[in-house]
Protein backbone atom coordinates (compact mmCIF):
# COMPACT_ATOMS: atom_id res chain seq x y z
CA UNK A 1 0.00 0.00 0.00
CA UNK A 2 1.57 3.32 -0.72
CA UNK A 3 2.24 6.05 1.95
CA UNK A 4 -0.02 8.81 1.25
CA UNK A 5 2.38 11.82 1.03
CA UNK A 6 2.49 14.52 3.02
CA UNK A 7 1.40 18.35 2.24
CA UNK A 8 3.43 21.13 3.77
CA UNK A 9 1.77 23.47 5.93
CA UNK A 10 3.10 27.14 6.66
CA UNK A 11 3.90 28.92 9.23
CA UNK A 12 4.39 32.72 9.81
CA UNK A 13 5.90 33.97 12.74
CA UNK A 14 3.63 37.12 13.02
CA UNK A 15 5.05 39.70 15.82
CA UNK A 16 7.83 38.71 17.11
CA UNK A 17 7.52 40.61 20.29
CA UNK A 18 4.37 38.72 21.16
CA UNK A 19 3.70 35.19 21.55
CA UNK A 20 4.01 33.59 18.00
CA UNK A 21 7.41 32.13 17.83
CA UNK A 22 6.54 30.12 22.20
CA UNK A 23 3.60 28.39 20.24
CA UNK A 24 5.40 27.42 17.15
CA UNK A 25 7.89 25.86 19.69
CA UNK A 26 5.69 24.13 22.05
CA UNK A 27 3.46 23.09 19.67
CA UNK A 28 6.38 21.01 17.85
CA UNK A 29 7.91 20.12 21.07
CA UNK A 30 5.53 17.59 20.96
CA UNK A 31 7.06 15.09 18.12
CA UNK A 32 4.21 13.54 16.99
CA UNK A 33 2.61 17.01 15.66
CA UNK A 34 4.91 15.55 12.78
CA UNK A 35 3.41 12.73 11.51
CA UNK A 36 0.42 14.60 10.49
CA UNK A 37 2.42 16.65 8.03
CA UNK A 38 5.50 18.92 6.80
CA UNK A 39 5.99 22.12 8.71
CA UNK A 40 7.74 25.15 7.19
CA UNK A 41 7.92 28.10 9.53
CA UNK A 42 8.83 31.52 7.76
CA UNK A 43 11.39 33.19 9.67
CA UNK A 44 15.11 32.67 10.84
CA UNK A 45 17.37 30.58 12.09
CA UNK A 46 19.09 33.12 14.65
CA UNK A 47 15.18 34.17 15.73
CA UNK A 48 14.29 30.48 16.17
CA UNK A 49 17.65 29.85 17.96
CA UNK A 50 17.04 32.94 20.43
CA UNK A 51 13.34 31.72 20.93
CA UNK A 52 14.47 28.33 21.72
CA UNK A 53 17.14 29.43 24.70
CA UNK A 54 14.71 31.72 25.91
CA UNK A 55 11.96 29.46 26.36
CA UNK A 56 15.07 26.87 26.81
CA UNK A 57 13.66 24.19 24.54
CA UNK A 58 15.17 21.26 23.48
CA UNK A 59 13.55 21.49 20.18
CA UNK A 60 15.52 20.57 16.97
CA UNK A 61 15.05 23.10 13.64
CA UNK A 62 16.32 22.09 10.52
CA UNK A 63 17.30 25.30 8.45
CA UNK A 64 16.24 25.31 4.65
CA UNK A 65 16.92 27.52 2.07
CA UNK A 66 13.62 27.72 0.19
CA UNK A 67 10.43 25.12 0.51
CA UNK A 68 11.72 22.32 -1.80
CA UNK A 69 14.27 21.58 0.59
CA UNK A 70 11.91 20.78 3.42
CA UNK A 71 11.99 17.28 5.04
CA UNK A 72 9.82 15.09 6.40
CA UNK A 73 9.67 14.69 10.55
CA UNK A 74 11.59 17.78 10.55
CA UNK A 75 10.68 21.38 11.57
CA UNK A 76 12.14 23.33 8.59
CA UNK A 77 12.88 27.13 9.34
CA UNK A 78 13.22 28.78 6.31
CA UNK A 79 15.23 32.27 6.28
CA UNK A 80 13.64 35.14 5.15
CA UNK A 81 16.26 37.25 6.52
CA UNK A 82 19.57 36.41 7.34
CA UNK A 83 20.36 39.59 9.67
CA UNK A 84 20.18 39.13 14.25
CA UNK A 85 16.62 41.22 14.87
CA UNK A 86 15.87 42.10 18.50
CA UNK A 87 13.23 40.57 20.28
CA UNK A 88 11.70 42.97 23.17
CA UNK A 89 8.62 40.47 24.44
CA UNK A 90 5.44 42.52 25.22
CA UNK A 91 6.73 45.54 23.51
CA UNK A 92 5.17 46.95 20.36
CA UNK A 93 7.84 48.42 18.11
CA UNK A 94 8.36 49.27 14.38
CA UNK A 95 10.94 46.55 13.38
CA UNK A 96 8.69 43.73 14.94
CA UNK A 97 5.91 44.76 12.08
CA UNK A 98 8.68 45.13 9.57
CA UNK A 99 9.58 41.01 10.08
CA UNK A 100 5.88 40.12 10.95
CA UNK A 101 5.50 41.33 7.23
CA UNK A 102 8.95 39.76 5.60
CA UNK A 103 7.54 36.75 7.06
CA UNK A 104 3.57 37.01 5.93
CA UNK A 105 4.44 37.89 2.27
CA UNK A 106 6.89 35.08 1.38
CA UNK A 107 4.58 32.95 2.72
CA UNK A 108 1.74 33.83 1.09
CA UNK A 109 4.06 33.73 -2.20
CA UNK A 110 4.66 30.22 -1.56
CA UNK A 111 0.97 29.50 -1.09
CA UNK A 112 0.03 31.17 -4.70
CA UNK A 113 2.51 28.79 -6.21
CA UNK A 114 1.40 25.81 -4.29
CA UNK A 115 5.30 25.30 -2.45
CA UNK A 116 2.42 24.90 0.98
CA UNK A 117 -0.76 24.00 1.03
CA UNK A 118 -1.70 25.39 3.59
CA UNK A 119 -1.07 28.53 6.05
CA UNK A 120 -1.53 29.01 9.67
CA UNK A 121 -0.19 32.58 10.63
CA UNK A 122 0.94 33.48 14.09
CA UNK A 123 -0.62 36.75 15.52
CA UNK A 124 0.51 40.04 14.57
CA UNK A 125 -0.22 43.65 15.49
CA UNK A 126 -2.08 45.76 13.46
CA UNK A 127 -0.71 48.81 13.94
CA UNK A 128 3.27 47.99 13.67
CA UNK A 129 2.78 45.99 10.57
CA UNK A 130 1.12 49.22 8.89
CA UNK A 131 3.66 50.55 5.66
CA UNK A 132 3.45 51.33 2.09
CA UNK A 133 3.16 47.77 1.52
CA UNK A 134 0.49 46.54 4.01
CA UNK A 135 -1.99 49.07 4.51
CA UNK A 136 -5.25 46.45 5.62
CA UNK A 137 -7.14 46.24 9.10
CA UNK A 138 -5.80 42.48 9.00
CA UNK A 139 -4.72 39.46 7.57
CA UNK A 140 -8.35 38.92 6.40
CA UNK A 141 -8.53 41.75 3.46
CA UNK A 142 -4.68 41.20 2.71
CA UNK A 143 -4.92 37.76 1.72
CA UNK A 144 -8.07 39.09 -0.20
CA UNK A 145 -5.98 41.04 -2.28
CA UNK A 146 -3.16 38.35 -2.96
CA UNK A 147 -5.57 35.51 -3.34
CA UNK A 148 -8.03 34.12 -5.59
CA UNK A 149 -11.99 34.58 -4.16
CA UNK A 150 -13.90 36.79 -1.56
CA UNK A 151 -12.73 36.41 1.18
CA UNK A 152 -14.76 35.75 4.75
CA UNK A 153 -13.81 35.95 8.46
CA UNK A 154 -15.23 32.35 9.89
CA UNK A 155 -14.51 31.80 12.97
CA UNK A 156 -15.03 27.96 13.57
CA UNK A 157 -14.59 24.95 16.42
CA UNK A 158 -16.05 21.84 17.29
CA UNK A 159 -19.17 23.10 18.67
CA UNK A 160 -19.76 26.84 16.82
CA UNK A 161 -19.04 28.46 13.62
CA UNK A 162 -19.96 32.16 13.24
CA UNK A 163 -19.33 34.06 9.68
CA UNK A 164 -19.55 37.75 9.60
CA UNK A 165 -21.40 40.30 7.18
CA UNK A 166 -18.84 43.14 8.33
CA UNK A 167 -15.87 42.56 10.33
CA UNK A 168 -13.05 45.40 10.52
CA UNK A 169 -15.67 48.10 10.48
CA UNK A 170 -16.21 50.80 12.91
CA UNK A 171 -19.76 50.36 14.41
CA UNK A 172 -20.95 53.24 13.88
CA UNK A 173 -20.62 52.88 10.27
CA UNK A 174 -22.07 49.13 10.21
CA UNK A 175 -25.70 49.85 8.81
CA UNK A 176 -24.45 51.54 5.70
CA UNK A 177 -22.30 48.59 4.46
CA UNK A 178 -25.28 46.22 4.69
CA UNK A 179 -27.26 45.67 1.79
CA UNK A 180 -28.70 43.14 -0.20
CA UNK A 181 -25.64 42.50 -2.34
CA UNK A 182 -23.80 42.00 0.57
CA UNK A 183 -25.89 39.74 2.54
CA UNK A 184 -26.82 37.15 -0.60
CA UNK A 185 -22.53 37.20 -1.26
CA UNK A 186 -21.85 36.32 1.99
CA UNK A 187 -24.03 34.12 3.05
CA UNK A 188 -23.59 32.49 -0.35
CA UNK A 189 -19.75 32.47 0.53
CA UNK A 190 -20.79 30.27 4.28
CA UNK A 191 -22.56 28.28 2.38
CA UNK A 192 -20.48 27.11 -0.11
CA UNK A 193 -17.63 26.89 2.82
CA UNK A 194 -19.97 24.47 4.38
CA UNK A 195 -20.63 22.49 2.05
CA UNK A 196 -16.62 22.60 0.29
CA UNK A 197 -14.67 22.74 3.75
CA UNK A 198 -17.02 20.97 6.27
CA UNK A 199 -18.70 18.28 4.37
CA UNK A 200 -22.16 19.37 5.28
CA UNK A 201 -24.54 18.10 2.87
CA UNK A 202 -27.45 20.18 3.79
CA UNK A 203 -26.07 23.83 5.50
CA UNK A 204 -28.81 25.58 8.24
CA UNK A 205 -27.60 29.00 8.57
CA UNK A 206 -28.96 31.41 11.45
CA UNK A 207 -28.78 35.72 10.41
CA UNK A 208 -28.42 37.76 13.55
CA UNK A 209 -30.38 41.45 13.07
CA UNK A 210 -28.67 44.32 12.75
CA UNK A 211 -30.23 46.45 15.48
CA UNK A 212 -31.74 45.28 19.30
CA UNK A 213 -34.99 42.98 19.18
CA UNK A 214 -34.06 43.25 15.25
CA UNK A 215 -35.43 46.99 15.32
CA UNK A 216 -39.25 45.78 17.26
CA UNK A 217 -40.70 46.84 13.72
CA UNK A 218 -39.04 49.80 13.01
CA UNK A 219 -38.77 51.56 16.81
CA UNK A 220 -35.14 50.77 17.08
CA UNK A 221 -34.25 51.35 13.96
CA UNK A 222 -35.49 50.14 9.82
CA UNK A 223 -32.43 48.48 8.55
CA UNK A 224 -33.98 44.85 9.89
CA UNK A 225 -37.29 45.69 7.95
CA UNK A 226 -35.89 47.03 4.89
CA UNK A 227 -32.73 45.45 4.24
CA UNK A 228 -31.88 42.20 5.85
CA UNK A 229 -35.29 40.95 5.91
CA UNK A 230 -36.25 41.28 2.31
CA UNK A 231 -32.41 39.87 1.16
CA UNK A 232 -33.33 36.63 3.11
CA UNK A 233 -36.47 36.07 1.57
CA UNK A 234 -34.71 36.02 -1.83
CA UNK A 235 -32.20 33.68 -0.45
CA UNK A 236 -34.72 30.87 0.84
CA UNK A 237 -36.44 31.64 -2.40
CA UNK A 238 -33.40 29.39 -3.74
CA UNK A 239 -34.03 26.44 -1.76
CA UNK A 240 -31.09 27.50 0.81
CA UNK A 241 -32.19 26.49 4.63
CA UNK A 242 -31.81 30.60 5.97
CA UNK A 243 -33.39 31.38 9.01
CA UNK A 244 -33.76 35.04 10.90
CA UNK A 245 -33.21 37.89 11.39
CA UNK A 246 -33.14 36.46 15.10
CA UNK A 247 -32.45 38.97 18.22
CA UNK A 248 -28.50 38.91 18.47
CA UNK A 249 -29.51 39.31 22.59
CA UNK A 250 -31.13 35.93 23.77
CA UNK A 251 -30.02 33.65 20.82
CA UNK A 252 -26.99 32.47 22.31
CA UNK A 253 -28.04 32.35 25.77
CA UNK A 254 -30.91 29.97 24.65
CA UNK A 255 -28.44 27.89 23.00
CA UNK A 256 -30.44 27.85 20.14
CA UNK A 257 -26.80 28.42 18.37
CA UNK A 258 -26.48 24.52 18.64
CA UNK A 259 -29.49 23.98 15.85
CA UNK A 260 -27.43 25.25 12.72
CA UNK A 261 -24.52 24.45 11.13
CA UNK A 262 -23.05 28.73 11.20
CA UNK A 263 -24.60 31.86 12.82
CA UNK A 264 -24.06 34.69 10.44
CA UNK A 265 -23.57 37.80 12.75
CA UNK A 266 -24.19 41.34 11.27
CA UNK A 267 -20.94 42.73 13.00
CA UNK A 268 -17.68 42.11 14.72
CA UNK A 269 -18.23 42.17 18.50
CA UNK A 270 -21.54 40.67 18.24
CA UNK A 271 -20.36 38.02 16.50
CA UNK A 272 -16.45 37.40 18.39
CA UNK A 273 -18.01 38.33 21.73
CA UNK A 274 -20.38 35.16 21.73
CA UNK A 275 -17.56 33.04 20.16
CA UNK A 276 -14.74 33.65 22.31
CA UNK A 277 -17.21 33.52 25.56
CA UNK A 278 -17.89 30.20 24.42
CA UNK A 279 -14.96 28.53 22.54
CA UNK A 280 -12.09 30.98 24.00
CA UNK A 281 -8.82 28.49 23.56
CA UNK A 282 -10.21 26.22 21.33
CA UNK A 283 -11.35 28.71 18.40
CA UNK A 284 -10.07 29.59 14.77
CA UNK A 285 -10.29 32.30 12.87
CA UNK A 286 -10.81 30.86 9.11
CA UNK A 287 -10.80 32.83 5.62
CA UNK A 288 -13.30 31.39 3.78
CA UNK A 289 -13.93 32.11 0.01
CA UNK A 290 -10.46 32.04 -1.26
CA UNK A 291 -8.75 29.35 -3.60
CA UNK A 292 -6.24 28.50 -0.29
CA UNK A 293 -6.79 27.47 2.99
CA UNK A 294 -5.65 29.69 5.87
CA UNK A 295 -6.30 29.87 9.55
CA UNK A 296 -5.16 31.50 12.83
CA UNK A 297 -5.69 31.13 16.27
CA UNK A 298 -8.52 33.21 18.36
CA UNK A 299 -6.37 35.53 19.84
CA UNK A 300 -3.94 38.69 19.63
CA UNK A 301 -0.10 38.79 20.14
CA UNK A 302 -0.85 39.02 23.48
CA UNK A 303 2.01 40.95 24.84
CA UNK A 304 0.90 40.55 28.39
CA UNK A 305 2.14 37.27 28.33
CA UNK A 306 4.88 37.17 25.62
CA UNK A 307 7.90 35.74 26.69
CA UNK A 308 6.94 34.04 30.02
CA UNK A 309 6.45 31.06 28.75
CA UNK A 310 2.75 30.16 29.70
CA UNK A 311 1.34 30.62 26.40
CA UNK A 312 -1.68 28.34 25.83
CA UNK A 313 -1.25 26.85 22.17
CA UNK A 314 -4.73 25.20 22.27
CA UNK A 315 -6.31 27.80 19.66
CA UNK A 316 -3.09 27.08 17.62
CA UNK A 317 -2.78 23.92 17.19
CA UNK A 318 -7.09 23.29 16.48
CA UNK A 319 -5.88 26.49 13.99
CA UNK A 320 -3.03 23.82 12.36
CA UNK A 321 -5.65 20.47 12.38
CA UNK A 322 -8.59 22.34 11.21
CA UNK A 323 -6.48 23.68 8.35
CA UNK A 324 -5.26 20.04 7.59
CA UNK A 325 -9.35 19.12 7.70
CA UNK A 326 -10.28 21.86 5.32
CA UNK A 327 -7.75 21.39 2.64
CA UNK A 328 -8.48 17.83 2.60
CA UNK A 329 -12.73 17.88 2.49
CA UNK A 330 -12.01 20.12 -0.69
CA UNK A 331 -9.50 17.70 -2.27
CA UNK A 332 -12.73 15.27 -1.35
CA UNK A 333 -15.62 17.42 -2.98
CA UNK A 334 -13.51 18.31 -5.79
CA UNK A 335 -13.33 14.55 -6.82
CA UNK A 336 -17.27 14.34 -5.98
CA UNK A 337 -17.93 17.29 -8.01
CA UNK A 338 -14.98 16.35 -10.94
CA UNK A 339 -17.40 13.62 -12.43
CA UNK A 340 -20.00 12.47 -10.00
CA UNK A 341 -21.69 10.32 -12.62
CA UNK A 342 -18.92 8.70 -13.82
CA UNK A 343 -19.63 5.55 -14.45
CA UNK A 344 -17.52 2.20 -12.71
CA UNK A 345 -15.80 -0.25 -14.89
CA UNK A 346 -17.82 -3.35 -15.08
CA UNK A 347 -16.53 -6.25 -13.53
CA UNK A 348 -15.60 -9.75 -15.49
CA UNK A 349 -17.42 -12.86 -15.09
Amino acid sequence: MRKEKKIKIGFTIGDLNGVGGELIIKTFEDKRVLDFFTPVVYASMKSMSFLKQHFQSSILFNEIPNTNKAIDGKLNILNVWEEQVAIVFGKETAEAGQYALRSLKAAVEDLKTDQIQVLVTAPINKHNIQSDAFQFPGHTDFLNQELEGNSLMFMVSDSLRVGLLTDHVPVGEVPEHINEALVSSKIDLIYKSLKSDFAIGTPKIAVLGINPHTGDNGVIGSEDDTVLRPALRKIKESGKLIYGPYAADSFFGSNNYQNFDAIVATYHDQGLIPFKTLTFGNGVNYTAGLNKVRTSPDHGTAYDIAGQGIANIDSFKEAIFTGLEIFKNRNMAAVLNENPLQKQPKKRK
